[in-house]
């Protein structure tokens, strides 16, 4: 991973590039920034260019020995602590979850906490980093690098720490080891204990804007200008939301959640308990998703319209007069319990509840809010 592979956040990049150059880097960095974001890749990209043999003014070279190991995190000296749905593995089992997280990682670097226990099958177990896991951090740290001038340990969501691994990662940061350098990358720094946040320094990595993500899908995936636009509103700032729709905004998800909103303002229950939500379960559990995110964007759109025309973004013409038509029936009476009632839906199917129940459920619930 290496800062130009990473789209937007110039001032992030140039703050981390700063201090490996004057030399300033602290032992122990907290990365805090969302879920499906760029925080984990900056990590990376920062350890890339301390153990780079040749490193550039703004970059890693990508070419040395080291920075071949980077890309594929397999340098001796980079380290992974990780949340894991089971606690106590044996060192063949933890070996065997990191080999399953390199290859996750690099198919898609700006991950979520939910798509990694998904990659688990943990089904319904919180993620954990044991103490188990924890109690080896001593040991390892106490060694001296094997290649690079120091040794990495990325921690990724530190806020999953058992207790008495926190505790562990404590002391570690307390009489940090030598050529030891520690990045904690959370969503989430608030639930981590207050003695670790004070013995970090903290590197905010704020979500991406919509004309980051926007020139990122047209520049490095042909995404056209209109389609990029509105998946970026969509994404909400988030890269992984933003690749992960690429492709997916456009007339059909439109055409299926038009259609789904009218059949529930006219309370078509045979359509809907029978065909749309057969359609929904075909979708599968990120086309699903795909759909909720996309009406909310949709809602957003259409109460914009009847309020605010000037302040919604341009629409293709296909879309443009539907959009308008709809603006009667979501209004500021009803549009927050429509936001309610398709997150809802959003949160079960992410939790892998069935997708037909969610679908009709959901239904059920908007007939009487689009009646209003």
């Amino acid at each position: 991973m290496r800062f130009s592979t990473i789209p937007g956040l110039p001032e992030v990049k140039s703050l981390l590039l700063r201090s490996a150059r004057s030399g300033h880097v602290a032992h122990a960095q907290l990365f805090a920034g969302v879920d499906g974001g760029a925080a984990l890749a900056l990590a990376l990209a920062y350890a890339t260019y301390l153990t780079c043999d040749a490193p550039a003014e703004t970059d890693a070279c990508g070419a040395c020995p080291a920075c071949s190991k980077m890309a594929r995190l397999v340098h001796p000296d980079l380290h992974f602590l990780l949340p894991l749905a089971e606690s106590k593995l044996d060192d063949e089992e933890r070996n065997a979850r990191l080999v399953l997280f390199r290859a996750f990682f690099l198919e898609n670097p700006y991950p979520t906490y939910t798509d990694w226990m998904a990659e688990l099958k943990a089904e319904n177990k919180q993620g954990i980093i044991s103490r188990e896991a924890a109690n080896q951090l001593p040991m390892r740290a106490a060694m001296a690098p094997f290649e690079a001038p120091q040794k990495f340990f990325v921690i990724w969501l530190p806020e999953t720490l058992h207790p008495t691994a926190a505790n562990a990662l404590l002391k570690l940061l307390e009489e940090p080891p030598r050529q030891t350098i520690f990045l904690l990358v959370s969503h989430n720094p608030g639930a981590l204990l207050p003695t670790i946040l004070s013995r970090t320094q903290r590197v905010s990595v704020r979500a991406h804007t919509e004309p980051e993500l926007t020139d990122h899908l047209e520049t490095a995936y042909g995404v056209a200008p209109a389609a990029a636009l509105a998946t970026a509103q969509l994404a909400d700032g988030s890269l992984h939301a933003a690749l992960a729709l690429r492709g997916e905004v456009g007339s059909e998800l439109f055409d299926f959640l038009v259609d789904w909103l009218r059949l529930c303002w006219g309370g078509n229950w045979l359509e809907l308990l029978d065909k749309r939500s057969e359609a929904f379960q075909k979708m599968g559990r990120e086309g699903q998703k795909h759909l909720l995110r996309y009406g909310l964007g949709v809602v957003r759109k259409v109460l914009l319209t009847g309020l605010y025309p000037a302040l919604v973004p341009a629409l293709p013409p296909s879309e443009a007069d539907t959009v308008r038509k709809m603006s009667r029936l979501i209004t500021p009476q009803n549009a927050d319990a429509i936001v309610k009632a398709l997150t809802d839906a959003h949160y079960h199917v992410e939790r892998n509840a069935n997708p037909k129940l969610v679908f009709f459920d959901t239904s059920l619930t908007l007939f009487p809010l689009l009646r209003m």
